[in-house]
């Protein structure tokens, strides 16, 4: 039956070209946008998603510009450290010079001076943004934001990388250590294995060896062990090395810091004709057999009412350095090798967290590029597979423009049946 007033044809035709369409609307949006999930209406859940996972991209991009500044501030730390490092070894060749008696030890403690003067410029102006990390203006450890964690809930923590202040900076206002005043001779704060009570000399032959014990501590106990020749050709000299004790000091503090300023200026002068070593609180000598180094003689004198010696920064000692004398010289020795020991371990530690942070700088890239990838599988369009949609869709809707003209066409037929 045909009808003029219901075009059943023309409505099937209609609703086919207008799904058509809809999808060549979705295609051309595709392609146009380059997503095939551009808003919540397309996939309410993948939108979702993807908009959670773009915040984390920009908050890792965020904490990308937070590791380079870090990393950065690190770096200027280590490198400094470095210089400073390189600078004490400096310091250490011109005591090492001052320990001849033939030389002009003024002129030494001038360059000492200068290069002192040089390692404060390095530490002063080791900051990066207006933070220095080793002049000692704080304690505070420094946080470097390297992470934003999620977890299952949606609930999300930040992680940090702490950086650790290292102190080289130094003061004037530092005071050396003054030798107490009251002799103790009995053994009740130190003594010679051989000798018994303190200043009672033991002499050191070939061969021979001698244990320097440290018997008890206390604030202000003082402890000297003076090496002397006891043969016309021995080069040794004569050699006093000192300590006073503060109130947290050990008996193991006590020798290890004597025995380290006798470790030191054997090796600082090239002797092999004598050895030094430490268990716990006591100090081992020992005149080498054959070493060459001729007799000297072991010398143990202590006292009380000492003041030790204070420091107000990492390398606060440089303020007490003077080697203009003989006993300065000998001190100057080992506390350089302190201080090169402070330096060197600051510029490990800022080494080691500025890898730390090198590490994690990396990792968030990756990070950042493998969360990209993810809302792109997610909502990005196949675009070879949109352009072929859309030349198929197009075909299909001048065919269902075809369709409906004909369908359209179908009630003039009826025209012919009146005339």
């Amino acid at each position: 039956m045909s009808s003029i007033l219901t075009n059943t044809s023309a409505m099937v035709a209609l609703q086919t070209l207008k799904g058509i369409n809809s999808s060549l609307e979705m295609a051309q949006s595709m392609i146009s946008t380059g997503k095939s999930v551009a808003s919540a209406k397309d996939n309410a859940a993948v939108w979702a998603i993807s908009k959670v996972m773009e915040s984390d991209v920009a908050g890792f991009k965020a904490i990308s510009d937070s590791l380079s500044l870090g990393e950065s501030t690190v770096a200027v730390a280590r490198n400094a450290s470095e210089t400073v490092t390189d600078l004490l070894k400096d310091i250490k060749t011109k005591i090492v010079a001052a320990q001849e008696d033939n030389v002009d030890r003024s002129k030494i403690q001038t360059d000492i001076g200068e290069l002192t003067n040089q390692i404060a410029s390095v530490v002063g102006a080791a900051q990066f943004n207006g933070l220095n990390l080793i002049n000692g203006a704080s304690t505070e450890d420094v946080s470097v934001l390297a992470s934003l964690d999620r977890d299952s809930s949606g609930s999300v923590t930040a992680s940090n990388i702490t950086v650790a202040r290292q102190d080289l900076s130094f003061s004037n206002t530092s005071t050396p250590a003054t030798f107490g005043g009251a002799a103790v001779t009995d053994t009740s704060i130190a003594s010679n294995l051989s000798g018994g009570n303190a200043g009672t000399p033991v002499n050191l032959a070939d061969g021979i060896s001698d244990d320097v014990t440290i018997v008890s501590v206390a604030d202000g106990n003082s402890y000297r062990i003076t090496l002397d020749d006891t043969a016309a050709d021995n080069s040794l000299g004569s050699r006093t090395f000192e300590y006073v004790a503060n109130a947290d000091d050990s008996l193991s503090s006590v020798a290890a810091n004597l025995q380290n300023q006798i470790s030191a200026f054997f090796s600082a002068t090239g002797e092999t004709g004598y050895t030094v070593s430490r268990t716990d609180n006591v100090i081992s000598l020992e005149n080498v057999t054959g070493g060459g180094g001729g007799a000297i003689a072991v010398n143990v004198e202590t006292a009380t009412g000492g003041t030790a010696g204070t420091t107000t920064g990492g390398l606060g000692a440089l303020a007490s350095i003077d080697v203009t004398t003989e006993a300065g010289a000998t001190f100057a020795l080992g506390a350089v090798e302190t201080l090169i020991q402070t330096s060197i371990d600051a510029a490990a530690a800022f080494g080691s967290v500025e890898s730390r942070i090198e590490i994690q700088a990396n990792f968030v890239s990756k990070l950042t590029d493998s969360l990209q990838s993810g809302i792109g599988a997610m909502v990005d369009a196949d675009m070879e597979e949109a352009s072929a949609r859309l030349q198929a869709l197009q075909v299909q809707q001048q065919l269902g423009i075809q369709s409906l003209s004909i369908a359209n066409q179908q009630p003039n037929s009826i025209l012919s049946l009146f005339r």
